[in-house]
């Protein structure tokens, strides 16, 4: 008899909880595949689990794409309310038929079974001076480390619009179709910008098994929040000189730990040069559009801060 394919979307039902006096339940999201990439033609075979209770709300969770989330919200309208839940913030109703719960609400949940608040998972801050590869190389570790830790979880603390979706657009995309897409989406540096991504960072740690964070290419004293939110930091670097600003501005004032240095090359290589006190090798290329296997030794290292619970 053939084997029946596991399907690449699986939804978990848990018991009901309460908050702020609501009862709710959560609705766990998890992508099967190795890869945990899925497909809109998913959608077809996907039904919701039995055991809903429609008199009270569902909390949703789990990494996934927006038009995932956009269909189990329309499907789980008979509910009183339905909210979504983010790490950094708590579960954020975007859907409600009752009168205890209101739009944009955030409700102060944290997922079962998670870790103590009091025990923080690390934080490896990646750096290093513009054109590097920076936001080429945090994308590359946190797709290579999902396998095998899927609460792994990658923070832009950035404002200059290249999230994740810039880097997975494929070659297929053009140099100035990726720039087009980054100034629609690029922001502006204020006041509270750091200090609301250092107390993200935060809760993340409480709630993950490893948080990477793209801080953007600039050595400024506004980012010292970061910093305290942080405990790890990797260097990645196309010009040697830039390097000791950022090991002064990481480990002397931010006591951060150096986890590696990566002198970033246009050309293809792979070499190390010592391993003690840190990792330092130089590798590349790290360009958009131009996805490369992360090195054997960097991706060790990187392994080796996850917290596995």
């Amino acid at each position: 008899m053939e084997a029946v394919a596991e399907p690449a979307i699986r939804l978990q039902l848990s018991e009901q909880h309460r908050v702020q006096g609501l009862p709710y339940q959560w609705l766990t999201i998890a992508m099967t595949r190795r890869d945990r990439i899925i497909a809109p033609a998913d959608l077809s075979n996907l039904a919701l689990p039995p055991g809903i209770d429609t008199t009270g709300g569902v909390v949703l969770s789990g990494r996934a794409p927006i038009w995932l989330y956009s269909y189990l919200v329309q499907e789980l309208h008979p509910t009183a309310w339905v909210a979504c839940y983010d790490p950094r913030l708590g579960a954020i109703v975007v859907s409600t038929h009752s009168r205890l719960a209101s739009i944009g609400q955030v409700l102060p949940v944290s997922l079962p079974g998670g870790a103590a608040a009091s025990a923080l998972c690390p934080a490896l801050l990646v750096v290093g001076p513009p054109d590097s590869g920076k936001s080429v190389l945090s994308h590359a570790l946190f797709q290579s480390l999902l396998p095998d830790a899927p609460d792994v979880y990658l923070q832009r603390a950035q404002w200059d619009g290249e999230g994740n979706y810039i880097l997975e657009l494929g070659a297929a995309f053009a140099d100035d179709d990726r720039e087009a897409l980054k100034a629609i989406n690029r922001g502006q540096l204020t006041d509270r910008f750091f200090a609301y991504h250092a107390q993200a960072i935060l809760q993340l740690r409480r709630q993950k098994s490893l948080v990477l964070v793209d801080v953007g290419g600039m050595v400024q004293p506004e980012k010292q929040p970061i910093l305290e939110a942080c405990s790890h930091y990797l260097i990645i670097s196309s010009q040697p000189e830039a390097i000791a600003p950022w090991h002064e501005f990481c480990r002397d004032r931010g006591n951060l730990t150096p986890l590696a240095v990566v002198h970033s090359t246009l050309e293809p290589c792979e070499t190390i040069h010592t391993r003690e006190p840190y990792l330092e090798s130089t590798c590349g290329p790290w360009r958009q559009g131009q996805p490369r296997a992360i090195p054997t030794a960097l991706l060790e290292t990187v392994q080796g801060l996850i917290r596995f619970t």
